[in-house]
């Protein structure tokens, strides 16, 4: 049985251009398409709970109800939802509100299917927080600009976290994903996902937003 996923995306023409790329998951289906955040939360109504999408994807600027709004809303009426952003780099400054107000993962408009794919297994079957490296890289950049100090020590980094699980850690605050950090340290991805599901378990996080958040309030990053 398909996987039921839904958008709410107010502009036509990166709506259809996401459902072309959703088209080519043949393990998902599309359960509705809405213009906005009022059209997304009146489809949810109306649907049966076994009809319930798992996954929704959520533009952030919309009329009438917004992105942030949207998922504020839903969450409390089915905590179960996950919601994936998609974003462009114009609205950066909406990353923390939006993982603020419940957002499982926060990825660019043009990502292609095969990375939506993996988003979508990253967060079902792993309990992962996908996020496109450029946005990871943004929210490190919003971090730091609000430390008027570039020339203080590096804070001492937890006991619980291995030798491994920091260098993982390393690469994930820089926005690479799985594949990438795989590659670096030549292990395999799926040795990566589970050093990272032991990172977010041990420091008591679900996302890749509060991973970087607290390594830079700690001064756990090191110069690449």
């Amino acid at each position: 049985m398909p996987t039921l996923i839904a958008i709410a995306e107010d502009n036509a023409t990166n709506r259809n251009t996401f459902l072309q790329k959703l088209a080519l998951l043949e393990e998902y289906e599309l359960i509705f398409a809405a213009n906005d955040g009022n059209q997304c939360l009146e489809n949810l109504k109306g649907l049966p709970p076994n009809r319930l999408p798992k996954v929704i994807f959520m533009d952030l600027e919309m009329p009438n109800l917004g992105g942030i709004q949207t998922i504020q809303m839903a969450k409390t009426l089915h905590p179960e939802i996950h919601f994936i952003v998609l974003t462009i780099f114009d609205d950066e400054e909406k990353i923390f509100e939006a993982i603020k107000a419940g957002a499982t993962g926060y990825l660019l408009k043009h990502e292609p299917a095969s990375v939506i794919k993996e988003s979508l297994i990253d967060i079902l079957e792993n309990q992962g927080a996908p996020m496109s490296p450029a946005v990871a890289r943004k929210a490190l950049l919003l971090l730091s600009k609000k430390d008027n100090n570039e020339n203080e020590e590096l804070g001492e980094f937890p006991e619980i976290i291995s030798p491994r699980e920091n260098e993982v850690l390393q690469h994930l605050v820089l926005g690479r994903d799985a594949k990438r950090i795989a590659t670096e340290l030549k292990i395999s991805v799926e040795t990566v996902r589970k050093h990272i599901a032991h990172i977010y378990s041990k420091l008591h996080v679900s996302s890749k937003a509060e991973v970087i958040s607290l390594a830079h309030k700690n001064k756990w990053l090191h110069e690449r």
